[in-house]
Formats: C-alpha cells, structure tokens, sequence
C-alpha cells in the first residue's frame, strides 16, 4: 500500500519505520526541514530502541522517504496517517491546529479518495471536527472530495516502542464503513497473523479509547504512591503491600511500583486533555483531578526528604543524580519528574551533577545556561565528594552498582533513592542511610542531618 505519515516526531517516525519494514510504500512528511534533512542521511534525533537502524534499512531498500512536500505526501497515500503533535494549551485542551492544518492540506491537493486515520492523541470528537473542517475548505474552494475519518490511536510505549509496534496487543480502529474497514484490515494484516488482534468500534469511541487507557495507567502510578505514603506513616513495608496486590489477578503487578511520579509526553497531557473535555460536557472529573495532584504531589517528594535531612540547609551543598529522563530507555524529559529536583534544588543554593545514559543532549538543551548543573561522562564520575546520591530513573545500570566505590566516593553514605531499587537492609548493614520510596518504619524515614551527624562517625 501507498501510505503518507505527517509528522515525524515520535510516534509518526516509529509507525511509518515499521509501515515501511514490513512492505508499504512510506513517504513520512514534515515541516522541520532540518530534521527531513537528517532523516534522509539517516539520522534519528530522538533515542527509541532499534528505531535507527530500522529507519536506515527501510531508507536503503526504498520502502521509505521523507520529504517536507506537503503536495507530494498528500498525493502519494491512499492512507494518510496524522501523527502530528497536539500540545496541551494553557487551560490543558489539546492545540488542534497542526491536525487541522492537515486537513487544510488534503482539501488543496487531493484529487481521489482518501482515507485520513488519526494516529495523534486528539480528543473526543476530534474526527468530527476534522470532517467538518475539510469539507469548509472543499467548499470555499468549490471542489468535490470523497474521504473518511478513521481513529487509529497508537499505544506505544517509549522504551519499547518498535516493538509495541510490531506486535500490539490491540489494534484499535474506530470507522463507520465497510469499505474502509476492509482497507484497514489489510493495512495491519502484517501485524494480525497469529490472532485477532483487531478492535473495530465507532470512531469517538476509539478517539477516547486512547485517553482511557492512559488515564487509567496514571490512576494505578498515583494509587499506589498514595498507598506508599500511608505504608511511611503506619509503619508497613509497600514493597510487600505491592506483591500482595500484584498477586490479584484483577489487578496485576504492572503500574504498581511507587516511585516519584509519573512523566514524559502522554500521561500528563493526556490527563489534562481529559479533564479539560469532562469540564466541557459539564461532566465530574473528580478522580482524575485528584490523579493529577497527587502526582504533582509526589514529584516534589524526593527533594522534600533531602530538604528534611538537612533541615532546610542546602546552600552550597553537591548531589549526585542517576537519571535524568522521566523513564529508562528513552532520553525523553517531558514532565520529568527530575526537571522537579533539578530546579528545587537549585532554588535552594544547592549544586548538581548528574549522569544518564540517554538524556544528557536533552537536559543541556533545557538547561543551557545553569551554573548549578554539571553533566558527567559515567555514573561513577558524579559520586566524587557529592553529599547524596539521589536516583530519579530506574534505568538498568543502576539496579546492581558498586556500593563500596559508591560509599567511598561520597562524602557521606546517603542515598535518596525515587525508584526502590535496593535492598534497605542490605544498604543499612552496608552503613548507608537510605531513603526509599513507603519503605517499613519511621527509621526510614529522613532524620535531620545535624542529629544523624551527631551519632555518626562517617558523616
């Protein structure tokens, strides 16, 4: 098939490398002409696992182009996938107007039928609008044009995202005719052999399909957190209280590790998109704001237990970070809950230096001129003379370190540590002070600094 994807950004990129690997004819349009210019050399700005190498094997068999034409993307594709981005306006709508823009495209260049399949996250309602746009320009151009509107929201997720791709769990596919049914289903056919993975359902349904399923996932990262601060205050363990949830079936262990929030480009947009379209239907969204808070909440809970320790006196004092981006496998900083610690503790007086595999680019593009932040070549590099380690990403290099180089380098043992990586018995016998997240009794919890100072021989 002949398949055109606007925009190249995360989600168009990966769902027009995998289109192309498979077979399909790709072009992937966008309007960042440098961007199209590295892509074309076969060069991929952002870090996704396999994703590279997908794309330069897809450009040398010529399964796939890009191009910031947009005359020529629209023309070539029987199926034009939108992927552009729908940031979050002030009041946390989605900005729809480089969807719209697409639209604006097609109504001016193309000639035969088309079917237009939203792959952005856009909010209810979105395809109707988007019909109801195309066919204002048709009109005003006083031109004829058979198209229809297809949801086909992606559910991708960054650190596995190819693979997402190659082999989803569901495909979700919101239409209304026949025709169009069949055009989709041979479209996916490649990725539907060993069972039916097809959902077929009208198109707002898919559309909020989408927002669904991410809200949901938030609401299990922000209930378990909340649970992990009641489990401080009672004296519980929540690593066991997460086990034993987990065991139920109807609940599961996945989205259940407390940590310090949750972050990156679809959970807190499209939670603030949800919660934009409940108060325009005059609906309660209650839960969803409360979702929202307490993750807000819990993004400020690492620096408040440094804050603590050292009872409000940070001036001058270094930490160390291990990670930077809002999740492993990805350099991705949107909603980062580290962009939280960073900054508090600069606005503290506090200095940082910091260590992530991936996303160091990312964070001296956000930061470029902050005195306070130093970016080091290795974890270890960070350690030297710090006065705390701090762990905001579970990335794997960091699940099994050297903890006898980590206590010598720093100028006290205290790890603050916003993902439960370690065993804290193991880091107590060790001698370290540490700070998991709703881990057992008060002696885990932050004691001022000075009073720990006071009974120990290694601070």
């Amino acid at each position: 098939m002949k398949i055109s994807v606007f925009g190249s950004g995360y989600v168009g990129l990966v769902q027009a490398a995998v289109l192309a690997e498979v077979g399909h004819d790709v072009i992937c349009m966008d309007i960042d002409a440098k961007k199209v210019e590295l892509l074309q050399q076969g060069h991929v700005s952002i870090f996704e696992p396999g994703l590279a190498s997908l794309v330069r094997e897809s450009l040398e068999a010529k399964r796939l182009q890009f191009t910031t034409d947009e005359k020529l993307a629209v023309q070539h594709g029987e199926v034009l996938f939108i992927a552009v981005g729908t940031p979050s306006s002030e009041d946390g709508s989605a900005d729809l107007k480089y969807v719209l823009s697409v639209g604006d495209a097609v109504a001016r260049h193309r000639e035969q039928p088309v079917i237009l399949v939203e792959k952005s996250t856009v909010p209810v309602g979105t395809g109707d609008t988007l019909r109801a746009h195309i066919e204002r320009r048709l009109q005003e151009a006083n031109r004829l044009l058979q198209f229809d509107i297809v949801s086909n929201p992606e559910f991708l997720k960054e650190g596995s995202a190819v693979a997402d791709c190659r082999r989803p769990d569901r495909i979700i596919i919101g239409c209304e005719r026949d025709e169009v049914r069949e055009v989709m289903r041979d479209l996916y056919a490649p990725f539907n052999r060993n069972h039916d993975r097809i959902m077929f359902m009208d198109l707002r349904s898919a559309e909020l399909t989408k927002y669904a399923a991410n809200c949901m996932l938030a609401t299990k990262i922000s209930f378990i957190n909340q649970i992990a601060e009641l489990a401080e205050h009672l004296g519980a363990d929540i690593e066991s209280v997460r086990l034993g949830i987990g065991a139920d079936s109807r609940i599961g262990y996945h989205f259940i590790y407390p940590g310090c929030g949750y972050g990156g480009s679809c959970f807190p947009k499209d939670m603030r998109a949800l919660i934009h379209s409940a108060e325009e239907a005059h609906c309660s969204s209650d839960l969803l704001q409360a979702v929202e808070a307490i993750n807000q909440r819990q993004k400020h809970k690492l620096f408040e237990r440094v804050k603590a320790f050292y009872k409000g006196d940070l001036a001058g004092k270094t930490f160390a970070v291990w990670g930077l981006a809002f999740k492993p496998n990805t350099d991705d900083m949107r909603d980062a809950p580290s962009r939280v610690l960073l900054e508090s503790l600069w606005a503290a007086g506090a200095n940082v230096r910091a260590f992530d595999p991936e996303a160091m680019q990312e964070t001296q593009h956000l930061y470029p001129d902050e005195s306070k932040l130093m970016l080091m070549g290795t974890p270890e590099s960070v350690l030297a003379g710090a006065d705390a380690l701090i762990i905001c990403t579970e990335w794997q290099q960091f699940k099994a370190p050297d903890f006898d180089l980590i206590r010598q380098r720093l100028a006290a043992p205290v790890i603050f540590d916003g993902r439960n990586l370690y065993d804290a018995e193991r880091l107590s016998r060790a001698g370290f002070l540490y700070f998991p997240m709703g881990r057992g009794d008060s002696r885990n919890l932050p004691i001022p600094y000075q009073q720990w100072s006071a009974i120990s021989s290694v601070a």
